[in-house]
């Protein structure tokens, strides 16, 4: 099963070839590790145990490459964007993401590839670059936009929401100014004439901090393409028992509410409030009972194989008597 990674466990995850050879691995045994697919190469003369590597959620992926190429770069290192910086954030990664690492150089030359890291060139203003766990990368706001301007629209609402959420919402409460604060940065980096900026911009009005799961992001992306507009997100309910619950989507022209299954919300001890997976399936019960018995709505739910795309969700939502608007 996947896991997720802390900034901590990826640096020390990565072990140089000198630190392999000095813990009495031959050359030739080395070569052999990598060879039958024990160790996994991550960057010249970097390595991971491939056990742990096939564990890891592509986020984690990423974050172990980036820590690999600043242990081999000298000086301060690098300036990572893109889907590195994303990484450092903790930013989701959804669909297919290449393994590649990605910074920013201030040069004339076009963007490139070599040994596995994209060199973007990029004109940076003096706040688009922060420290985060002390290796410099592009603040939240210019990650985000860069990662309109490169990824699907899919991967770009997950981030944009995750980033949004990180600097906006506690527990279930927004903070409007922040909210406008950080839609305001993303719009000031959409220069016209830029490629992508288009998309850079929607983002920023359409990202939505209370999404609270990558597949929620794609849930919301879906059901706007389906045309559906008076959807609400985090619906708060108050359930029989005095307990405070919340819906993941309301659709109060169909009096129903929606549900992301994601198996992680149950398998990821990190995303689960529950001591075990039994323990939160009977928890989810629970609550959607409190939540049908106190408002007399239907709870319709789906899982990622259900928003793969618009017409996946609509099938499944149109089965329980939702549609779109006209």
């Amino acid at each position: 099963m996947s896991r997720r990674l802390s900034f901590s466990e990826a640096w020390d995850l990565v072990r140089s070839r000198e630190e392999v050879l000095d813990a009495g691995v031959t050359e030739r045994e080395l070569a052999a590790a990598v060879a039958h697919g024990r160790l996994r190469r991550v960057h010249r003369g970097a390595y991971v145990d491939a056990e742990v590597w096939d564990e890891l959620w592509p986020e984690g992926r990423q974050l172990v490459r980036v820590c690999a190429v600043r242990r081999a770069s000298p000086g301060g290192g690098p300036v990572f964007s893109h889907l590195s910086a994303a990484a450092l954030w903790g930013l989701p990664l959804v669909g297919p993401i290449r393994d590649d690492v990605h910074t920013a150089i201030r040069s004339r030359r076009h963007t490139r590839t070599e040994a596995g890291v994209v060199r973007h060139q990029m004109m940076l203003d003096e706040g688009d670059v922060v420290r985060r766990h002390g290796l410099r990368c592009t603040s939240l706001a210019r990650t985000v936009f860069d990662l309109a301007r490169l990824l699907r629209p899919e991967a770009v609402v997950a981030a944009g929401d995750a980033a949004l959420r990180m600097v906006s919402v506690d527990g279930h409460e927004v903070d409007p100014d922040a909210v406008a604060a950080w839609r305001a940065e993303v719009e000031g980096l959409c220069a016209p004439g830029l490629r992508g900026v288009r998309r850079a911009r929607w983002i920023g009005v359409f990202a939505d901090g209370r999404a609270k799961l990558p597949g929620e992001s794609v849930s919301r992306l879906q059901l706007h393409r389906l045309g559906f507009r008076d959807i609400d997100l985090q619906v708060p309910l108050v359930g029989s028992d005095g307990a405070r619950y919340f819906a993941d989507f309301g659709f109060p022209r169909s009096r129903a509410f929606g549900e992301f299954d994601g198996e992680d919300k149950y398998r990821d001890a990190e995303l689960r409030t529950m001591p075990t997976a039994a323990d939160a399936v009977m928890a989810e019960k629970h609550r959607e009972d409190e939540i049908r018995g106190v408002t007399g709505w239907r709870v319709v739910r789906w899982g990622s194989r259900h928003i793969r795309t618009p017409e996946d969700l609509g099938r499944r939502l149109a089965a329980f008597g939702i549609r779109p608007p006209g």
